[in-house]
């Protein structure tokens, strides 16, 4: 029996990635800590602004992660290789800050052009909300870089100290506002936009040697198909909040819009699979890299097999625990649950699908596969809106939209997976490992 489990530890440790541990630990921290956050945060809030609160969650999350964890991703990339060739990368983190700031400064802009429009039509005339979202931009971009500096230093504990420390200053910034009787949604918002700058500096605190001076990075080594990233990214995030996003921006009558300020109590409960996949989504790039850089075809395959075992068990395992516990749960937690089995249900799965397609996504991009990412993304997204215009009952269109979106995105990432690596077969390895060395592996 010892030789078993042993085995089977073992087995594990070899299916994730390595610094999943200390990456997952702090994941642990910052799940639970948001949704202490978010259950303290909707139960202070009612009707309208418990809405406002829960699109602009969906927004600061698409526009956020959406632009910025491509420059996680590919700077934790680039970092990593220059590490192994014992080269300095300070040279490479001051281009990825420039090339990020400029993005910021558009998107800030960009929040500010549109702030008649985010005010009326999803914040409820609450101004607050704007500022939050331009703060929070701010915080995403110095937060993502931050990690991917870190992930590409190999310093996974601070990382996921990051990841944790992030998650408990903003639950005490809320622990706070409700003792102090707030409940203007506009506090909640803009706690979850500064917490990241404090996280940040407690990371960072005994972290030295960060910036080693190395030879001059030009652009193209952080990536040459930025354009194709981002808009993967962009997409991939819409898809995920566009149950938020559609249940705020679709609800007319008076009736729909008490479903929408009931709705994300639902939706957190059914991101479980999400939250779990993020402690492997942190390192799984870098470990595909090292298996196909190293010219271990085979090893790429089967660490691909396994990772998608692993993730299909956490989406069957989110999907059947929503329709079982979920409504049970809701109710505890929620003062205005109301959502059914089935609705969560519809929900996990989706989300179940989501993490799937993630995979298969980042596995595309180990093979250089961006084109096909984008396009499979998109076309989901696509069915998903398309879903959403199309039926009636406003629950049913967001939750079946996310659905089958989700499902449609796994499926083309699915069929542009097997025929990549199945070209990569035909002519060797060698192509593979240029594509790595030469183009991001992100999403």
């Amino acid at each position: 029996m010892k030789q078993r489990i042993s085995s089977a530890v073992g087995a594990a440790r070899q299916t994730l990635p390595e610094g999943t541990g200390s990456v997952g630990a702090g994941l642990v921290v910052s799940a639970i800590t948001a949704y202490v956050f978010v259950v303290i945060a909707l139960n202070a809030l009612s009707g309208d602004t418990k809405a406002a609160f829960s699109a602009f969650w969906a927004v600061i999350f698409v526009a956020g992660p959406g632009f910025f964890l491509p420059l996680e991703q590919e700077v934790g990339r680039a970092l990593a290789h220059r590490r192994a060739q014992g080269l300095g990368g300070g040279p490479l983190v001051t281009k990825a800050a420039k090339l990020g700031g400029i993005i910021t400064v558009v998107l800030v802009i960009a929040t500010i052009a549109t702030a008649p429009l985010l005010s009326d039509q999803l914040y409820h005339g609450d101004s607050v909300f704007v500022a939050a979202v331009a703060v929070g931009i701010v915080a995403f971009y110095v937060v993502h870089l931050t990690r991917g500096v870190l992930a590409g230093q190999g310093r996974f504990r601070a990382y996921g100290e990051l990841l944790a420390a992030e998650g408990v200053i903003r639950l005490a910034a809320g622990v706070l506002l409700v003792l102090a009787g707030v409940h203007n949604a506009g506090g909640y918002a803009m706690a979850l936009a500064l917490a990241p700058f404090f996280a940040v500096a407690f990371a960072l605190r005994r972290q030295r040697d960060i910036l080693e001076p190395g030879p001059d990075a030009p652009y193209s080594e952080l990536s040459a198909s930025l354009g194709w990233l981002l808009a993967g990214s962009v997409i991939m995030q819409t898809l995920a909040y566009s149950p938020l996003l559609g249940v705020n921006l679709l609800a007319t009558t008076d009736a729909e819009k008490d479903i929408a300020a009931g709705f994300a109590s639902a939706f957190f409960i059914a991101r479980i699979p999400v939250l779990a996949f993020q402690a492997v989504q942190g390192t799984l790039l870098p470990k595909l890299a090292g298996l196909a850089g190293s010219g271990r075809h085979d090893d790429f395959k089967r660490g691909i097999n396994r990772l998608l075992g692993v993730v299909t068990v956490i989406a069957v395992l989110g999907a059947v625990g929503a329709a079982v516990l979920g409504p049970t749960v809701g109710k505890i937690l929620f003062k205005d649950f109301t959502l059914d089995a089935q609705g969560l249900a519809l929900l996990a799965a989706g989300s179940g699908a989501f993490i799937i397609a993630l995979t298969l996504a980042q596995a595309l991009m180990a093979l250089g596969g961006y084109k096909s990412m984008v396009a499979s993304w998109a076309a989901g997204l696509a069915v998903c809106i398309a879903i959403m215009a199309s039926v009636s009952d406003l629950e049913w269109r967001v939750e079946g939209g996310f659905l089958v979106g989700a499902l449609f995105s796994a499926l083309g990432m699915f069929i542009a997976a097997r025929l990549t690596l199945r070209r990569v077969g035909d002519v060797g390895i060698e192509a593979l490992v240029e594509a790595i060395e030469h183009e991001p592996i992100e999403i």
